[in-house]
C-alpha cells in the first residue's frame, strides 16, 4: 500500500514536471488562425470541416493530384493561414497590357513547374512577361468580400481631384459564371468590382479557391472542370461541398488581433502613419455591409488597405498584370498581420508581392508612384520616429 502511495506521488511529480518544461502555448493575438467570433453551431461545424480541408488534405495522384501542379495542398502556401515563403512562389505569365494574355495556348495564365511521375512540369516560354508571387495571408478575407462596392467606389480618385498625389481606382475586370452576387453588387458594362490577389484580379473567395486548386493543385472541379495539362474538361476531382466548405472557412476566419497596443511608441507610430499619409492607401478602417453569415455583417474593422489599384512606380512595375490592372499598378495590401508574417516564413521577412524586401523599411523603400510623397515623408523622419512608425506596423 505504502509503495503504491509513493508510486502515485513520483506519476504526479512526473506529470507536473513535463507541464512546467513544455513551452507556452501561444497567446490568442499571436496566432492567425481561428474563427471569427458569433457563429452558430451549424456555421462552427462548417469551419471545422473547411479547416480540415484546407490544412490537412494532402492530394495524391490517386485524388486527382497534377498531372502539372504547383503544390500538394492549400496549407503548402498557406502555413498556419499566413503568408508564404519564396520556397513555394509561384510563376504567372503572357500578360503585359490590360485584359490581353496572348500565351494562354502555352498554359498561362500560371507556371506549372512540377509534375507527377510520366509527365513533365511546364517551362516559362522565351519572351513571355511574367511575375513571381508570394501567397498572401488568409485571415480576415471575409470581411474584406463583405465590404460593398458602393464603399469601393467612394473611395476611388482615378483623377486625384482632392491633389493629394494619390490615384487609387477599382478593379473593374470579368468574372466566372459560377460566382454569385454580393450583395448590392454593382456591375460596368459587364465587369464587376474585384478585390483578391496582388493586382485585385479576383473577384470573390469562390472564385479565388475553386482557381487555386485547378491551377495550384492540378484539381478539377465543378467550377473549374479543365486539365490544366490538355485543355480538356473532365470530371471533377473534388466534390463540391469540400470546395464551399473551404469557401466558408476562409469567408470565417478572424481577422488578426493588433498587438502592444498601449505601447507609448506604438502609439506615437500610429500618430505618425497618419502624418505621413501612409493612410492615403492602407486605410486604417472600413465596414462590412449585410453578410449571410451574420456574424460578417455591418462591422467595422481595420485591415489598413482600401482595396483600390494604385500606381506604385516604376520598381515594382515588372512588366506583367493580371484583368484590367496596369503592369505598374497594384492593389494596396492589406497590412493586418504583418507583423506575424515571420512565424510562418521560417522566422524572417519576405515581404511585397514577391518577397524580395527582407524589413518593412525595405518594402517602404520600395514604393514609389502615388506613394513617392509618403515614402520621403518617412525618409524625413529621425531615426527614432522610423523605429516607432515601424514598431506601430509590426503590431498590426
Amino acid at each position: 500500500m505504502k509503495h503504491s502511495y509513493f508510486h502515485l506521488l513520483w506519476i504526479l511529480f512526473l506529470f507536473s514536471s513535463c507541464e512546467m518544461l513544455a513551452p507556452p502555448e501561444p497567446e490568442e493575438h499571436e496566432l492567425l488562425d481561428g474563427p471569427v467570433e458569433g457563429l452558430s453551431f451549424a456555421e462552427s461545424k462548417r469551419f471545422i470541416a473547411g479547416d480540415k480541408a484546407f490544412n490537412d488534405q494532402v492530394f495524391t495522384v490517386e485524388t486527382g493530384l497534377g498531372p502539372i501542379f504547383n503544390a500538394t495542398s492549400c496549407v503548402s502556401c498557406h502555413a498556419g493561414d499566413g503568408k508564404g515563403h519564396p520556397s513555394v512562389m509561384f510563376t504567372r505569365f503572357g500578360q503585359s497590357l490590360p485584359g490581353v494574355n496572348e500565351y494562354l495556348h502555352l498554359g498561362a495564365p500560371q507556371l506549372q513547374d512540377r509534375a507527377i511521375s510520366g509527365y513533365e512540369p511546364e517551362t516559362l516560354p522565351p519572351g513571355a512577361p511574367y511575375s513571381k508571387f508570394i501567397a498572401p495571408i488568409v485571415t480576415g478575407l471575409g470581411y474584406l468580400d463583405a465590404v460593398p462596392d458602393a464603399d469601393l467606389i467612394a473611395m476611388e480618385d482615378p483623377d486625384d481631384l482632392d491633389g493629394d498625389g494619390i490615384r487609387g481606382r477599382v478593379h473593374w475586370n470579368y468574372r466566372p459564371d459560377y460566382v454569385i452576387d454580393r450583395p448590392e453588387t454593382v456591375s460596368n458594362n459587364g465587369k464587376y468590382i474585384s478585390r483578391f490577389g496582388h493586382k485585385g484580379q479576383v473577384y470573390d473567395l469562390l472564385h479565388q479557391t475553386a482557381t487555386a486548386y485547378n491551377q495550384d493543385i492540378g484539381i478539377t472541379s465543378y467550377f473549374e472542370p479543365f486539365d490544366t495539362y490538355s485543355g480538356d474538361k473532365l470530371a471533377p476531382e473534388i466534390d463540391r461541398q469540400t470546395i464551399n466548405d473551404v469557401v466558408f472557412y476562409l469567408k470565417t476566419l478572424k481577422a488578426p488581433i493588433p498587438r502592444n497596443q498601449e505601447d507609448p511608441d506604438v502609439q506615437a507610430g500610429k500618430h505618425l502613419f497618419s502624418q505621413i499619409n501612409c493612410t492615403g492607401c492602407h486605410k486604417p478602417t472600413l465596414k462590412t455591409g449585410y453578410s449571410p453569415i451574420e456574424a460578417l455583417s455591418y462591422k467595422e474593422f481595420h485591415p489598413y488597405t482600401d482595396l483600390l489599384l494604385h500606381d506604385m512606380g516604376p520598381v515594382l512595375d515588372d512588366g506583367y498584370t493580371e484583368g484590367y490592372a496596369h503592369s505598374y499598378e497594384w492593389r494596396t495590401a492589406p497590412l493586418w498581420g504583418i507583423g506575424l508574417a515571420k512565424d510562418s516564413q521560417g522566422g524572417q521577412y519576405y515581404l511585397m508581392h514577391d518577397g524580395r524586401a527582407s524589413s518593412i523599411e525595405e518594402a517602404i523603400l520600395l514604393h514609389g508612384g502615388e506613394a513617392e510623397i509618403s515614402k520621403n515623408n518617412y525618409l524625413n523622419l529621425s531615426s527614432r520616429e522610423k523605429e516607432q512608425l515601424i514598431k506601430f506596423i509590426e503590431s498590426l
